[in-house]
């Protein structure tokens, strides 16, 4: 076999692996990933630890697993300040960011990589600048988002929200929701949607967004947390644990706003038993 003919199939074949890695591998990966069997007792984690996981429809509960399974599989957990994460932390926390890609693609979760737990509230520094003087000052978190694909949380938190789901709080609800926020690149409160959605969404959420802080300003107390009226991209996640925890009264109070977020989420809460569940790995 001459060299010419070597070389060329060579070539051939490092085409054809990086057309296959580029195109199909990752496919390939979660189909394969798909076809292990969904542990018992991660089933009875999300049953404990994720309530909505129990008002779904058998079709849709088996979708959230294999969101929950693939989440898993790809995604890399860190215990911070000497805290352990075990398959409880692993499940409640991946069952709750799963709800929101439920009836949307699962890639919309590709860019996460990594999830930081800590066992409460962290202290971390932040930097100010007035355009004169930068200054220090320490603040206590609960969860934060970055557009680097890690997320952070504090695990008492997120109990507290597993185990109050008409609560007003969800920490994984709302960190997930801004990596939602991130796929266009920049948390803004606008994740990407197009045509008349994007116009509608743009419409109701700007005027309930200074409906918000209006209300405030002139010391009005309100249902909705008021951390949403601090910029667009905490509005959004703000909304987001409501319309997970709270629809009833989010459609209540505000049903143009209510029926912004079921389209983008492609998911009535309240009628959990027609979730759009067509989105695909």
């Amino acid at each position: 076999m001459s060299s010419v003919v070597i070389f060329a199939i060579f070539a051939l074949t490092v085409i054809g692996l990086s057309v296959f890695r580029l195109f199909f591998y990752r496919r390939w990966r979660r189909d394969r990933e798909l076809r292990k069997a969904f542990p018992d007792h991660w089933r009875t984690l999300l049953g404990a630890n994720v309530p909505f996981y129990l008002q779904l429809p058998e079709p849709a509960r088996r979708h959230l697993e294999q969101r929950v399974q693939l989440f898993l599989a790809e995604k890399t957990f860190y215990g911070c300040d000497g805290f352990t994460v075990d398959d409880r932390v692993r499940v409640t926390i991946a069952g709750h960011a799963c709800l929101l890609i439920l009836a949307r693609a699962y890639s919309d979760f590709d860019e996460v990589r990594s999830i930081l737990v800590y066992p409460g509230s962290y202290r971390v520094e932040h930097e100010e600048d007035d355009g004169t003087v930068v200054s220090v000052r320490e603040e206590i978190r609960a969860g934060e988002a970055s557009g680097y694909g890690q997320v952070v949380l504090a695990w008492e938190e997120c109990l507290e929200g597993a185990v109050h789901p008409e609560g007003d709080h969800n920490v994984i609800l709302h960190e997930f929701a801004h990596q939602l926020d991130y796929l266009d690149g920049s948390a803004d409160g606008a994740p990407p949607l197009r045509g008349e959605q994007a116009r509608y969404w743009q419409r109701t959420m700007s005027q309930a967004y200074e409906n918000l802080r209006t209300s405030l300003a002139h010391h009005h107390s309100s249902w909705l947390d008021p951390y949403g009226a601090t910029e667009p991209a905490e509005f959004f996640a703000v909304l987001t644990e409501a319309f997970y925890q709270q629809p009833q009264h989010l459609k209540s109070e505000q049903p143009e706003v209510y029926a912004a977020l079921c389209g983008f989420y492609r998911l009535d809460p309240l009628r959990p038993d027609l979730p759009e569940t067509s989105g695909t790995p």
